[in-house]
């Protein structure tokens, strides 16, 4: 039947009519299988009446399978013998790439499963079972002890010695073999009086059980076999130093000082018990070293062999008497080797009342794995503290490292719990100024918009006392001439906001660019796409701008430093406000009080000088926002330009004077304020952009520092200077938040996981 599976047939196609005949005979056959029966019992005598026992097990292979099969032998105390079916295993062969010597190798490996499977449940020895295949060359790998094969032949040979010896293997004739018949079809008909049920007639006969032996050949060309040429023989030299030979290279896989020490203590006292006692490896593996003075020992043994390859020349010239070498980093402590032969620092404290341990510190070398280890063991006892109480436990516990503080320095800016608790945020150089703040434009064609209040005000009197109400107030400032202009709104919605909009354009014209934050205030659900256009889901709000043809440029959440120039004007707003609002009683101030006081705001800040106030008596008067306010000629950004006029345009027509003196506000702008903006006021220095990868630490203001979440960069998004200074990070599995990179803290930079 596994001819007819070759072909590439659909499962709901007719069956081909050559196939078809092949398939009625073999589902008719299956009827015969109703007469087959399997004895329940191996024998048909109990065991225990038996005077020997005997387990034979015998395996072969075809090009269509592979078998194996187990049967018992037993011998009454009459003499008689009685041979029972046992297990029975057949595997398909595979299709390609396996010679039948492979196959009747794999087959003696199923004999040995067998065996162990039989051995476990009789609780019969492996050790007395025979093993029986038809194959020569199967039984020359057994018995090989010269030749070497390649891989696939080396680990089924392995397999098979494991567990049997090649004493155990014999030889059986095909026709003799009754895994054959496990190896080709037979009809079930067959099967009730075939050897593989009954067992083969040799082991009723006893013809198995001759020591006869045959000369083992190979084949001329064994393809298994690797040729001799291939075979290289490997010298291995060792050398002794120390009776512990450690190599401290190995104490690079410890990130701990106590792993290190618990590791050399379990291995020095299991290499000290089984010296001693001679017990298993088995019964000692369980066991933890107890002895008092092993801890010392061990720390003593990792010193030495620390020191051994760090020290080599000055323990040399100390051993014989010398002088130590002007180069050396340790020679101005005045080292010395105690009676352990641990090299110690000498100094100059030797009358003090101290211990030894303070009085003549342990050398530990610099840059050495092991003092990364000692500073991480006492940092973690001082809970994380500064470099003076590590230094100081590190000393107190009698270790003097070489070039300690800058060690500890370099450690310290890498734990990852000391930047938890006071890691500083990341803060890149400040950023150049946008062109919509340093080109010339009429004022309020790019501005920069926020919301702050409420404040309370009376709506209504009635008769039960007064209903009072909340008002907000938008700030729209040109990112320009920094002049502001402020609208008042009833609530925090859209709809309110669009309304104000609309005022402001009606008064002050259409603008072209508004940059805010990415609060709530103007849009409940707007998200940057990374390209500084936002995609504003409220439908009102997105036809509205569409329809004026506006950008409107987000910064990132929780970055109100990127919004100063607004951020700035409504903290003086506000000063301007509660001074005003002295003068008006809490319960009597209305809307239209408040509006009247927000147009002063707006007065009084417009007014004020934008540079510093001028003492030269040919321009008495300073630059201000008011100058160029009533200036502005059209609606569109496009068509605004600065022409030359000449002094004496100002006594010819009217047109003509007002744009002499705005372009007299415009120079001043340029030479007066816009020069003032050159200087970078702080984050003057170049810092390390953070990259995709990065775990870091997100700053939460209504949270405690110890409470802030843990998350990993996800998209570093870097600004036109390549600097960058909003990040996506990602706290979880599937939470993103767009940040500024002054509310993250480094604390795992990528590559040092």
């Amino acid at each position: 039947m596994r001819d007819m599976i070759t072909e590439q047939t659909d499962w709901d196609e007719p069956l081909d009519i050559k196939y078809k005949e092949g398939w009625v005979k073999w589902c008719q056959s299956l009827k015969d299988l109703e007469d087959l029966s399997i004895s329940r019992t191996y024998l048909p005598i109990s065991l225990s009446s038996t005077s020997e026992q005997e387990v034979h097990i015998f395996s072969d292979a075809s090009e269509k399978a592979i078998c194996a099969v187990a049967y018992m032998k037993a011998t009454d105390i009459n003499g008689d013998t009685h041979v029972g079916f046992i297990i029975g295993k057949s595997k398909v062969s595979p299709k390609h790439g396996h010679t039948i010597p492979r196959l009747e190798l794999c087959a003696a490996v199923i004999a040995v499963e067998l065996s162990e499977t039989v051995s476990e449940h009789l609780c019969f020895p492996v050790e007395q079972m025979k093993f029986y295949t038809d194959s020569k060359v199967v039984l020359g790998y057994i018995n090989n002890r010269v030749r070497r094969f390649y891989v696939y032949v080396e680990n089924r040979v392995n397999r098979i010695l494991r567990t049997t010896l090649p004493k155990q293997w014999s030889y059986v004739s095909t026709n003799d073999n009754p895994a054959d018949l496990g190896t080709r079809p037979v009809s079930s008909h067959l099967l009730d009086c075939s050897d593989w049920i009954r067992g083969p007639e040799c082991i009723h006969t006893c013809e198995l059980t001759s020591d006869e032996t045959f000369q083992l050949q190979y084949p001329e060309k064994d393809s298994e076999i690797r040729p001799e040429d291939e075979v290289h023989c490997l010298k291995l030299s060792v050398r002794r130093h120390h009776e512990y030979d450690l190599g401290t290279k190995r104490f690079e896989k410890f990130s701990h000082w106590e792993n290190l020490v618990h590791a050399i203590m379990f291995l020095k006292s299991f290499a000290q018990r089984l010296s001693v006692q001679k017990c298993s490896m088995r019964s000692t593996l369980g066991e933890k070293p107890i002895a008092q003075d092993l801890r010392a020992s061990v720390e003593r043994l990792i010193i030495i062999e620390i020191q051994r390859e760090a020290f080599s020349r000055e323990i040399n010239c100390l051993l014989n008497g010398k002088e130590l070498q002007k180069d050396s980093s340790i020679r101005s402590l005045n080292p010395f080797i105690d009676n352990d032969g641990i090299v110690r620092v000498g100094g100059r404290l030797n009358n003090a009342d101290l211990s030894k341990m303070e009085k003549n510190p342990v050398l530990i070398p610099r840059r050495h794995h092991v003092a990364t280890l000692l500073i991480r063991h006492y940092h973690d006892k001082v809970r994380h503290q500064g470099r003076l109480l590590t230094e100081g436990a590190i000393r107190n516990a009698g270790f003097w490292i070489v070039g300690c503080r800058r060690m500890i320095n370099s450690y310290l800016r890498k734990c990852v719990r000391c930047l938890k608790l006071r890691g500083k945020q990341h803060f890149p150089k400040m950023a150049d100024l946008p062109c919509d703040r340093l080109d010339p434009a009429p004022p309020f064609s790019f501005i920069g918009i926020d919301v702050f209040g409420p404040w309370t005000v009376l709506s209504r009197k009635t008769r039960g006392g007064q209903a009072h109400s909340k008002r907000w107030a938008v700030i729209f400032t040109c990112l320009v001439i920094r002049a502001i202009h402020i609208e008042v709104i009833q609530e925090m919605t859209s709809s309110s906001f669009i309304n104000a909009l609309r005022r402001f354009i009606s008064l002050r014209g259409e603008f072209k660019l508004i940059r805010s934050d990415c609060g709530t205030n103007f849009v409940g659900a707007a998200k940057d796409i990374g390209a500084n256009i936002i995609d504003i889901e409220e439908p009102n709000l997105k036809a509205f701008l569409a329809q004026k043809g506006i950008s409107w440029r987000f910064n990132p959440p929780h970055s109100s430093h990127m919004g100063g120039v607004w951020e700035r004007l409504i903290g003086i707003s506000r000063r301007i406000l509660d001074s005003l609002l002295l003068d008006v009683p809490h319960k009597n101030l209305t809307h239209e009080v408040l509006s009247t006081f927000m147009a002063e705001v707006c007065s009084i800040i417009n007014a004020r000088p934008l540079t510093g106030v001028p003492s030269d008596p040919e321009s008495p008067m300073p630059l201000t926002p008011s100058t160029l306010l009533t200036l502005k000629t059209n609606h569109t950004v496009e068509s605004f330009c600065i022409e030359e006029f000449s002094p004496m345009d100002l006594y010819k027509s009217q047109w003509r004077c007002v744009q002499q003196l705005a372009n007299c506000f415009w120079k001043r702008w340029k030479n007066e304020f816009l020069s003032s903006l050159q200087a970078r006021r702080k984050w003057q220095s170049e810092s390390k952009n953070v990259t995709e990868g990065d775990v870091v630490l997100v700053r939460d203001k209504t949270l405690h520092r110890n409470e802030w979440p843990m998350a990993v960069i996800s998209k570093a998004i870097p600004s036109e200077d390549g600097r960058v200074r909003k990040v996506e990070v990602r706290v979880g599995r599937d939470k993103f938040y767009l940040r500024p990179v002054t509310e993250v803290v480094v604390l795992v930079p990528k590559g040092l996981e």
